[in-house]
C-alpha cells in the first residue's frame, strides 16, 4: 500500500502478527527502488532484543517474495550478521518463482538489494543518533554489542564505525567516535581507552591520572568485545586508539625523557633484582614517566593486552594452557616508595624481593585482575607490618 496510506497503530500491528513482538518497533523503514534490480522493502527495529537474540538459536534474515508470492521465510542473504536484529519483509519482481535455494543464494539481485538495504538501515539509525539521543540510546542498549561483534568480526568498519557509542571521561552517557575526535586537544595524538568492569574504577586507575591531567579524554571499555572491535579498527579519522595501560604513551616532554633514563640508570640493580624476584610474572620492571601520586602500576607491551588475555583465558573450549599478556610493572621515582626500594637493595636485597612481590599484588588489584595467592598476599603485609 502507498505510504501515505497506512497508519502508525497499522504498523506496529503487522509488526506484531508477523514477527512475534509484543511492543512498537523502533523505527519503521520504507524502500521502494526501480532500476535493474526492483523491488518494495519493509523493515523493523525492534526497542529491545529478544530472550534468544544472543544465542545460536537466533536466525537472522528478512522474509523474501516475488511478486506477492513467498518464497522464503528467512533470506539470510538479504541482511548482513552485523544488523541481523531488522526484521521485516522484501518484494521482488526479479526472482524467479522457481528459483532453487541454492541458486538463489548466488543471485546479484539478492546482493544489489542487500548491499541498499544496509545503508538504507544505517541511514536510519545515524538519523535517529543526531535527532533523537534518548531513542539511539534505546536502541545501542539493546543492540551495541551486535554492532560491535560485526567490527570484531572484520564486517566493513565504514558501514559501522560512526554508530558506535562509548562511555567516556566527558561523557559517561556515551559519544560517538566522531564526537571524540571533534573535542580532542591540539596536540592530542592517541584516542586514548581504558578496559575494566566499573567505569568508576577506570576513572580511577593511576595509568589515567597523568591522560586526564593533560585534559585528554578517555573512553571506557566495559564489554569483553570493545578492545578486540577497536584492535580490528586500528584507528578512526587516523587517529590511532592507544590503551591507557599500553608501555609507551609518550606523554613526557624531551627533558622528562631524559631524566627518566638516567635515573633508570642509576636505578638498573634494584630493578633487576625485582624483576628477577618476580620471574615468570612480568617482562620487565621499570621506572615510569607516567605516574603521579599512585606508586605503582601494571602496563603491557605487544597486541594481547591483559584485558585481552583474560577474556580469552575465560572462554568456553580455551585449551588448558593460560595466555599471558606481556606486563610491565611500573615505578614511580617520584613517590615516597622508590627511596625505600633503593636503599632496601644496599641494604636487605631479600627483602626487596618481597616488596616487589608485595607491589606487583597491589598493581594487580589496582588494575582489577586477580591475584594469584590471596593467603601468600596477606601474610606478606602482615610479615613487612
Amino acid at each position: 500500500r502507498p505510504k501515505e496510506d497506512v497508519k502508525e497503530e497499522e504498523y506496529t500491528q503487522f509488526y506484531q502478527q508477523n514477527f512475534g513482538a509484543s511492543g512498537k518497533p523502533l523505527t519503521t523503514m520504507r524502500v521502494a527502488a526501480e532500476g535493474n534490480v526492483s523491488y518494495t522493502a519493509l523493515m523493523f527495529i525492534p526497542e529491545t532484543a529478544s530472550q534468544e537474540f544472543y544465542t545460536r538459536e537466533s536466525k537472522r534474515g528478512l522474509r523474501l517474495y516475488s511478486s506477492g508470492v513467498m518464497i522464503m521465510d528467512k533470506c539470510e542473504d538479504l541482511i548482513p550478521e552485523h544488523f541481523r536484529f531488522v526484521s521485516g519483509i522484501v518484494d521482488t519482481p526479479d526472482v524467479d518463482l522457481n528459483i532453487s535455494r541454492e541458486m538463489l543464494q548466488q543471485t546479484r539481485v539478492l546482493q544489489v538489494i542487500s548491499r541498499n538495504l544496509e545503508k538504507k538501515i544505517k541511514n536510519e539509525l545515524m538519523r535517529i543518533q543526531k535527532d533523537d539521543r534518548k531513542k539511539y540510546h534505546t536502541f545501542w542498549d539493546a543492540f551495541g554489542p551486535q554492532i560491535k561483534f560485526g567490527i570484531a568480526s572484520g564486517a566493513d568498519r565504514t558501514v559501522l564505525e560512526d554508530l558506535i557509542l562509548f562511555s567516556s571521561s566527558e561523557v559517561p552517557e556515551g559519544t560517538t567516535l566522531k564526537e571524540y575526535t571533534e573535542r580532542m586537544k591540539e596536540d592530542q595524538t592517541y584516542i586514548y581507552y581504558a578496559c575494566g568492569q566499573e567505569i568508576s574504577q577506570m576513572a580511577k586507575l593511576p595509568q589515567a591520572e597523568r591522560i586526564l591531567d593533560k585534559g585528554y579524554e578517555i573512553l571506557y571499555f566495559t564489554e569483553n568485545v570493545d578492545e578486540f572491535a577497536i584492535r580490528m579498527m586500528q584507528n578512526y579519522q587516523d587517529k590511532p586508539f592507544k590503551s591507557v595501560l599500553d608501555s609507551s604513551l609518550d606523554l613526557e616532554s624531551e627533558e622528562e625523557k631524559k631524566a627518566l633514563e638516567e635515573k633508570q640508570e642509576s636505578s638498573k640493580t634494584m630493578l633487576e633484582t625485582m624483576q628477577k624476584a618476580l620471574e615468570g610474572k612480568v617482562g620487565s620492571v621499570k621506572l615510569s614517566g607516567r605516574l603521579k601520586s599512585h606508586p605503582v602500576c601494571l602496563s603491557s607491551e605487544g597486541e594481547l593486552s591483559m584485558e585481552m588475555a583474560k577474556t580469552l583465558n575465560a572462554m568456553p573450549g580455551a585449551n588448558g594452557e593460560k595466555l599471558h599478556a606481556n606486563t610491565v610493572l611500573e615505578i614511580n621515582p617520584e613517590h615516597a616508595i622508590y627511596q625505600t626500594l633503593m636503599q632496601l637493595q644496599e641494604s636487605d636485597p631479600e627483602k626487596l624481593g618481597e616488596y616487589a612481590k608485595l607491589l606487583y599484588d597491589q598493581a594487580l588489584l589496582i588494575a582489577g585482575m586477580p591475584i594469584e595467592d590471596p593467603v601468600a598476599f596477606s601474610n606478606r603485609i602482615c610479615s613487612l607490618m
